[in-house]
C-alpha cells in the first residue's frame, strides 16, 4: 500500500477489532530497516510499523532533516525541515488509521536519537494522537513543536526517556534537562541513564518493553 512514506509492517498476531500501533522513527543516517530489527520481540497484539525519513543521503541511509556542520564543526539543524518531517509523519499516522484497523486511541512513537526527537514533537504538538511515547537518545526541542503546544492537554501522555552516559552524538546535559522540561508540563514520565554510548542495549530494551507493558 503506497503511504506518504515507505515502511515495513509487521502485522499483529494477536487479531483485534482495533490494534495498538507502535511507529519506530529511526535516527540520522539510517534506515526504517534498523529499529525493524526488534519488531518480533514487540508485543503481539501490536501493528509495528517502521517509517523511512524522506531525505535520501545515498547509499541505505536517511534523514527526517539535515544537519549541517559549520566552519567551528558546531552541529545545527535544519528545522524548517525538521518541522515538515513532524508534519508529515502526524499525517502519516493518520493515513495508518485510515488503511489499516489501527485504534488511535492506543498510539506509541518509538524513535532513536532524529526519531526520538521528532517523537517529543510529534506528540507534544498533538497529544490526542499518541499515547506513548518511546524516546531513546534523544532530547526535546521546543523550536520544532507547534505554537501555544503548551497549552494542549497532556494528562494522557506517558513517556520513556533513555540515555546513554558516554553518548559521544548527543550529549547527556541535553537529554538531562528533557525531564525537568516535562516535569513542568505535568507529562507522567520516566528518565533512566546507561552506561553506554549512542544506542540500544538490551537492557534499555527490556526496561522500555516492560514500561509498555505496564
Amino acid at each position: 500500500m503506497k503511504l506518504s512514506l515507505d515502511y515495513l509492517i509487521r502485522e499483529p498476531k494477536i487479531k483485534l477489532d482495533k490494534n495498538p500501533l507502535i511507529l519506530l522513527l529511526h535516527g540520522y543516517g539510517s534506515n526504517e530497516a534498523d529499529l525493524f530489527s526488534f519488531a518480533s520481540e514487540l508485543p503481539d497484539e501490536c501493528y509495528v510499523i517502521s517509517a523511512r525519513a524522506p531525505y535520501d543521503l545515498q547509499y541505505g541511509s536517511y534523514a527526517w532533516y539535515a544537519i549541517n556542520f559549520d566552519a567551528d564543526e558546531n552541529k545545527f539543524s535544519d528545522l524548517d525541515q525538521a518541522r515538515e518531517s513532524r508534519n508529515l509523519i502526524a499525517g502519516f499516522i493518520e493515513e495508518l488509521i485510515a488503511n489499516y484497523p489501527i485504534d488511535a486511541n492506543n498510539i506509541t512513537l518509538l524513535g532513536f536519537s532524529q526519531g526520538a526527537i521528532l517523537s517529543y514533537a510529534i506528540a507534544l504538538s498533538h497529544p490526542e494522537k499518541i499515547k506513548n511515547v518511546i524516546a531513546l537518545s534523544g532530547y526535546a526541542n521546543e523550536d520544532i513543536m507547534e505554537p501555544n503546544y503548551q497549552n494542549n492537554d497532556f494528562s494522557q501522555l506517558r513517556i520513556f526517556q533513555s540515555h546513554g552516559t558516554v553518548d559521544q552524538v548527543i550529549p547527556i546535559d541535553w537529554a538531562r534537562k528533557t525531564k525537568p522540561f516535562l516535569d513542568k508540563l505535568n507529562i507522567a514520565a520516566v528518565y533512566k541513564e546507561y552506561p553506554i554510548g549512542h544506542g540500544i542495549s538490551p537492557q534499555i530494551f527490556n526496561d522500555f518493553k516492560n514500561w509498555l507493558l505496564a
